[in-house]
């Protein structure tokens, strides 16, 4: 059945998506507001945000908020990105309403008492902590932070000690009052749904929703590339590559997509071949490309020993610059096919396809279909590829980040000498 978009009176755009046979339903509510739009001295407050929407309203405490939820089956939950934050649910068809209800709830009248924010003060700290002792985890942020520095796309999405610290009862109000409105926030529901049922909840749950004070879009990304190398006492290095990527809007987008597959997206990839099963140079190591508004990031990670370090960075730049001479059918063929089946597959799950219209409406203003996905995953040539593969090595600042013994890692200039027009 075809998504229907509607926008109620109160400004608020409701999406459904209905799954028939289905006795479940995924629903949730999407803002248009994440870690990009934050100031520097409030940095970590959409996380913060989101921790805090759960710690009571004026019309349940923190236990009822969850317990409401999970007294019928169901789950509640939320996540925070560089560019949204997420609170979803996943409930009994018969149970909408109350999902619905507590959605409204958590985001309209939210109560931040002081002793919950001194509370999730210190549960975040932890977070931060226990982020920063995962070398697999925190070499993400600082990849982001080395492609992206001094800039809001390139800060954690947790914040900083420092400036969660500091978070105060008005930062949280403030934010909302920026960002949280009817023309930044968008109700998706899929599965067991009714649209004209959650059109008129919707109406009558958000009603105490004003516009946001802060409509501008967040600064632009500006990619500045540097190295980022940290030694530790590990057993293992854990080590990324940073390229810049495509878009959501860029033409390379389904290229990057069906690049990142051949070149490191499975069991058959080129890395993956090459590195772990001819080398044995490594245990894990992927690509992936991430796409933003203004910007993408294409990303390569390798967890090995540091004895292989001085082997497997020139392999894995190697590897790339193979692909702008020579991409088989038989791989692209095999790409599109993983590409495919990715988004088919993900269509059957109702959260999954919340997210889908999540992502789809508020950067095109309509939801793509699979049939359309498809076609532009089928249109993707080996000359784009080629053509993507170039505009890789052609990157002036790469990003070069390591974490654990990497010692025998090499320069940084080294490295950078590897790319660029003038290599």
């Amino acid at each position: 059945m075809p998504v229907s978009v509607s926008k109620l009176a109160n400004g608020l755009t409701v999406a459904t998506d209905p799954m028939p046979g289905l006795q479940t339903a995924a629903l949730g509510v999407w803002v248009q507001a994440g870690a990009r739009c934050e100031a520097p001295h409030h940095l970590g407050v959409s996380h913060f945000l989101e921790h805090m929407a759960f710690k009571g309203t004026t019309t349940r405490s923190a236990r009822e908020v969850v317990e409401c939820i999970e007294n019928v089956g169901g789950y509640l939950n939320a996540y925070t990105s560089r560019e949204q934050t997420a609170y979803y649910a996943r409930v009994l068809k018969d149970d909408l309403p109350l999902a619905v209800d507590v959605l409204s709830d958590i985001l309209q009248n939210a109560t931040f008492e002081e002793q919950e924010i001194a509370r999730e003060r210190s549960v975040i700290t932890q977070e931060i902590g226990q982020c920063i002792d995962s070398p697999e985890e925190y070499i993400f942020d600082v990849l982001q932070e080395s492609a992206f520095p001094d800039q809001p796309m390139g800060r954690p999405i947790l914040g900083t000690v420092e400036t969660v610290g500091n978070m105060t009862r008005a930062h949280l109000t403030d934010y909302i009052a920026d960002r949280y409105g009817p023309s930044t926030m968008y109700l998706m529901g899929a599965g067991a749904v009714d649209h004209a049922a959650l059109c008129e909840w919707g109406e009558v749950s958000f009603s105490k929703l004003t516009e946001p004070r802060q409509t501008a879009a967040p600064q632009a990304a500006k990619w500045q590339g540097q190295p980022f190398l940290e030694t530790r006492p590990l057993e293992q290095a854990h080590l990324c590559v940073g390229l810049p990527g495509a878009s959501v809007h860029d033409a390379d987008f389904f290229t990057a997509q069906i690049f990142s597959e051949i070149l490191g997206g499975s069991m058959s990839s080129r890395l993956f071949q090459e590195v772990r099963e001819k080398r044995g140079l490594c245990y894990s190591i992927y690509t992936y490309n991430t796409s933003y508004e203004d910007c993408g990031l294409f990303s390569i990670y390798a967890g090995t020993g540091g004895e292989s370090l001085v082997e497997i960075v020139p392999v894995i730049v190697g590897e790339i610059e193979k692909m702008t001479n020579e991409i088989g059918h038989e791989e692209l063929a095999r790409a599109c096919a993983q590409g495919k089946a990715g988004i088919l597959m993900g269509l059957e799950n109702p959260q999954s396809r919340c997210e889908w219209m999540a992502k789809h409406l508020p950067r095109f203003g309509r939801v793509q279909s699979a049939d359309e996905l498809v076609a532009q995953i089928e249109a993707v040539t080996i000359d784009d590829l080629k053509g993507f593969a170039t505009r890789l090595m052609e990157t002036e600042r790469p990003v070069l980040t390591a974490i654990g013994p990497i010692e025998t890692l090499e320069s940084y200039s080294q490295f950078a000498a590897r790319f660029g027009s003038a290599r």
